[in-house]
């Protein structure tokens, strides 16, 4: 079962790669006061995707050291 998540692209200065940043809410475990955490992965993408454009990343199989994730879906894309 392969694991999908929503992001927002942040780079796209790489020939076939884009870094999409994902955010959540995590709940502090003492004060519990939700708390913005967002964390950042390579995607690989064989179109051109504006930085600011909304996409769905899907992981996979390892494609380079840093690369287990292909963009499936863009949700809006920014022109």
């Amino acid at each position: 079962m392969s694991q999908i998540l929503n992001g927002k692209v942040v780079s796209n200065k790489m020939s076939g790669t884009v870094t999409v940043e994902v955010s959540r809410f995590k709940k502090h475990p003492v004060y519990s006061k939700f708390i913005k955490i967002s964390k950042r992965y390579k995607a690989q993408t064989s179109e051109q995707i504006l930085e600011g454009s909304n996409v769905v990343i899907e992981s996979t199989k390892p494609i380079s050291r840093d690369k287990k994730w292909k963009i499936i879906k863009v949700l809006d894309s920014k022109v």
